[in-house]
């Protein structure tokens, strides 16, 4: 494992990259909490002059990149370098105006885990669907994301 990898996994140093990310940093979001052992990501986003839209409520876009990669972050930690994960789509519906500070909670469980590697022993391509929700500081429900991933156990290399 290279040392940047190995980095990645202590969840301070990865919390810090993160919230360091460009596009994170210019739309005002944080990830709060990263509790890989506990397969846990929490992630806010506050009301910023940078990420309403026109009409002064949170902008789609940022709403959706706020919970975009981290499916696919939590599954390549705990699959491990023998499996590719790919985000393969998506979608979002929005229920209610977000105007103040938003969160959400991704979240998977050791069965999950076990129950894909399972699924991709066969080294067959594997289709596992998730929803999340985003929630306002009232825990009103604002958005509901829908993600497809795409998970495959890697073939081995063959032997000279």
């Amino acid at each position: 494992m290279s040392l940047f990898k190995k980095i990645m996994t202590i969840p301070i140093v990865s919390k810090f990259l993160l919230n360091h990310y460009a596009p994170y940093k210019g739309a005002g979001i944080e990830i709060d909490k990263i509790d890989l052992p506990n397969y846990h990501i929490r992630v806010k986003m506050p009301l910023t002059r940078k990420n309403q839209n026109v009409v002064g409520v949170h902008f789609g876009g940022s709403l959706y990149s706020m919970v975009d990669p981290f499916y696919m972050l939590l599954l390549m930690h705990h699959l491990g370098s023998k499996y590719i994960v790919w985000d393969k789509a998506a979608s979002i519906q929005f229920l209610s105006p977000g105007r103040g500070t938003v969160y959400t909670d991704i979240r998977l469980d050791f069965q999950e885990v076990e129950h894909i590697k399972s699924l991709a022993d066969n080294y067959s391509p594997v289709l596992r669907n998730y929803t999340l929700n985003i929630f306002d500081e009232a825990g009103v429900r604002i958005a509901e994301v829908q993600k497809t991933l795409y998970i495959r156990r890697k073939q081995p290399k063959p032997r000279k």
